[in-house]
């Protein structure tokens, strides 16, 4: 796979970054990778509702899978190298990220839900025609927390494909002070994985029923929340 699409799972030509930034960039890609590498190698992963993500495989579909931004350190580990494309923004923050992200299987479209937006939708429209699965952080990039976006909405409206609501809840994390509260595991945690019923949208979605699908996704993701804190504090 990427071979066929040596742009979207490829590096970025660091040329027009100064060499300060070159260099940070490096140290930022390796040192992420190896950090959610080697805390990620040690998690025991189970998942509950498997069958969720099975039903799109027997439909002939690609998931455009949906979480909080919070949850990304264990789900970045949970869905490496299954080929799964992500938006990055294109700039110093979005280019360490990107590189990262490749090192664990991932492909990346550049835009951002403020910048190039439209530009990076219709590339991750055009790759998912062409079978590749998504993924989406519906929060992101800057909140706010636990709100969920209409890009995946949009992208499941043009392409047919479900979005798949899911949350990795862990035994026991550290909180980091940002916009998002952001969620590393503990070396040696338990973590389970929760999905959702696929959710599909219609191609003649008007408004009105995108606004009432981004609330399904919404709904589904508060719920599988829920049941993860159930899970975590039983």
């Amino acid at each position: 796979m990427p071979e066929r699409f040596p742009t979207v799972y490829g590096r970025a030509d660091l040329a027009e970054y100064p060499l300060k930034q070159r260099m940070l960039i490096r140290i930022a890609d390796l040192g992420f990778f190896a950090m959610i590498r080697l805390i990620g190698m040690t998690l025991r992963y189970e998942v509950v509702g498997e069958e969720h993500r099975a039903a799109i495989a027997d439909a002939d579909k690609v998931p455009i899978y949906a979480l909080w931004h919070d949850r990304i350190f264990a789900g970045t580990y949970f869905l490496r190298d299954l080929g799964i494309v992500v938006l990055t923004s294109k700039s110093f923050d979005g280019e360490y990220i990107a590189r990262f992200l490749t090192r664990f299987g991932f492909g990346t479209v550049r835009g951002s839900s403020s910048r190039g937006g439209v530009r990076g939708l219709v590339e991750m429209i055009r790759l998912m025609k062409q079978g590749l699965p998504m993924a989406f952080t519906v929060d992101g990039p800057r909140g706010p927390r636990y709100e969920a976006k209409s890009g995946p909405v949009m992208l499941a409206k043009k392409t047919g494909h479900p979005m798949l609501p899911f949350v990795v809840e862990c035994k026991s994390f550290w909180t980091v002070n940002s916009w998002d509260r952001l969620q590393i595991p503990k070396p040696f945690t338990r973590a389970s994985v929760f999905f959702a019923e696929p959710i599909y949208v219609d191609p003649d979605a008007d408004d009105s029923l995108i606004e009432s699908k981004r609330l399904e996704l919404q709904t589904a993701l508060d719920r599988i929340v829920e049941n993860g804190k159930d899970w975590r504090t039983s």
